[in-house]
C-alpha cells in the first residue's frame, strides 16, 4: 500500500494541488461543509482520478498526520498493491429508511472476496444503529465494517457525503475492499466517566427517548445539566448517555443527544435505545479522553499483523470530544499517531457518530463520544 496526503485550504488552486498527487485506487476526502456545497471539488477529483473509488464527507474537524484542522479538506490518495477497492452509494430517505438504506448499500458491493467495508453516512436524519444493522444483515457480521457519520461543525443541520455521483446531503457511501492480502482492523475507546444514578427507560421508540423512570426524559436531562440546558441541543454533546442492560451491566455503548422536542419532552439520540435497559449520564476530562484515544490505538495495533509497506489509519472521533478538549484536541490525534508508528498514514475526521467493532459484542455497532480507528494494510 502506498499513500500520499495533501491538505487543501480555502483559496488553494485545487487542480494544481491534485496534479501533485500520484495515481491512486482510492481517494478519501474529509473536509469542512463548504467544500461539498458545490460540485467543484468532486469534479476536479473525478477529472484527476477517473478510475479511482472516491469517498468522503463533511466534518466537524479534519485529521491529517498528527493534527486537527478546521475549514480545510484533507485528501488521501491510496495505491493498493495486492487488493482492490469498489465504491457504492445509495440515497437515504429519512431516519425511518436507515435500515433499508443500509441493505441497499450493501447489495451494491459484490459479496465474493469482500474483505472489509468502510461506510460514511449522513450525520442528521439517520438512525446509525439501524444503518449498521441493515449493512450487516447483507454482508454478515464476519466481514469487518467501520466508518462514521458526517459532521457539520456541531450544528446538526446539514451534512454531506461524497461518492461517485458527487456531493449530496441525502446519500450513504461505502467502499468495499477485496483481496485475501487486505487486512482491516478497527477498535474504539471512550474515556468518559458516569455521574448520577442509572435510570430505567420507561418509554422510547427506536432512537427517541420519551421517559426515564416514568418522567419526561427532557425534564430529567435539563435538571442534571443546570445552566448548560440553555444551550441544548448543542450542549448535549458534553453530557452523553451510557447504555446499560436490564441487569445494569454496561453495554459498552454511549449515545449522544442529536435533538430535543420541548412539546413532547423527548430526546433524540444518535442510535437505537434498549427499551428494557437503563441510561446513565456521562462526563469527561481532557486527560481521560486522550488516554482513551491512546488505548484505542494500542488495541488496534496489537491485533494487526505486520504490514507490507505503509498502512492507513482512518480516525473517526466524536465532535463532543473535540468540544471538551478545546485547544488540546491535537493531543488525542498525536497520541494515536505515536502509538501506530511512523509507517502509518493518518487521516480522518470529527463526526456525528462512529462505526466500529464493539469489544463487548464482537460485531459492529454505532458508537458516540469515542475515538475509533480503522487500520488498513496489506500483508
Amino acid at each position: 500500500m502506498l499513500t500520499h496526503q495533501i491538505v487543501l485550504r480555502p483559496g488553494d488552486d485545487v487542480a494544481a494541488a491534485l496534479g501533485a498527487l500520484p495515481a491512486a485506487d482510492l481517494l478519501l476526502a474529509f473536509g469542512a461543509v463548504p467544500w461539498f456545497e458545490t460540485p467543484a471539488l468532486a469534479d476536479a477529483l473525478r477529472r484527476r482520478f477517473p478510475d479511482a473509488a472516491i469517498a468522503g464527507c463533511s466534518t466537524a474537524g479534519e485529521i491529517a498526520v498528527d493534527r486537527v484542522h478546521d475549514g480545510t479538506c484533507v485528501l488521501t490518495a491510496v495505491k493498493l498493491q495486492s487488493s482492490s477497492a469498489r465504491q457504492a452509494e445509495t440515497p437515504i430517505r429519512g431516519m425511518d429508511d436507515s435500515f433499508a438504506a443500509g441493505r441497499r448499500l450493501a447489495r451494491v458491493l459484490p459479496a465474493q472476496g469482500l474483505a472489509g467495508v468502510l461506510v460514511l453516512g449522513t450525520g442528521v436524519a439517520i438512525n446509525g444503529s439501524a444503518l449498521v444493522d441493515g449493512l450487516q444483515s447483507v454482508i454478515g457480521k464476519a466481514v469487518p465494517l467501520s466508518g462514521g457519520l458526517a459532521g457539520d461543525a456541531g450544528a446538526f443541520r446539514r451534512t454531506w457525503t461524497l461518492g461517485a455521483s458527487g456531493p449530496a446531503d441525502d446519500q450513504l457511501v461505502a467502499v468495499g475492499f477485496y483481496g485475501d492480502r487486505l487486512r482491516m482492523g478497527s477498535g474504539s475507546f471512550g474515556g468518559w466517566a458516569p455521574f448520577g444514578p442509572a435510570r430505567k427507560v420507561t418509554r422510547c421508540r427506536d432512537n427517541v427517548l420519551f421517559e426515564l423512570d416514568g418522567e419526561r426524559a427532557l425534564d430529567i436531562y435539563k435538571r442534571y445539566l443546570g445552566d448548560h440546558a440553555r444551550a441544548l441541543p448543542g450542549s448535549g454533546l458534553l453530557f452523553p448517555f451510557e447504555m446499560l442492560g436490564a441487569d445494569l451491566a454496561s453495554s459498552g455503548l454511549i449515545r449522544t443527544i442529536l435533538g430535543v422536542d420541548e412539546a413532547e419532552g423527548s430526546l433524540t439520540l444518535a442510535g437505537a435505545i434498549d427499551p428494557a435497559g437503563y441510561l446513565r449520564l456521562m462526563q469527561a476530562s481532557t486527560d481521560r479522553l486522550i488516554e482513551g484515544a491512546a488505548t484505542a490505538a494500542a488495541r488496534v495495533r496489537a491485533g494487526a499483523g505486520e504490514p507490507r509497506g505503509r498502512s492507513l489509519a482512518i480516525l473517526v472521533s466524536c465532535v463532543g470530544r473535540k468540544l471538551v478538549m478545546g485547544d488540546r484536541v491535537d493531543e488525542e490525534v498525536e497520541a494515536v499517531a505515536e502509538t501506530l508508528g511512523e509507517g502509518t498514514e493518518v487521516t480522518g475526521f470529527y463526526s456525528n457518530g462512529e462505526i466500529s467493532r464493539s469489544e463487548f459484542h464482537g460485531d459492529c455497532r454505532l458508537h458516540n463520544q469515542t475515538m475509533t480507528i480503522t487500520w488498513l494494510s496489506e500483508a
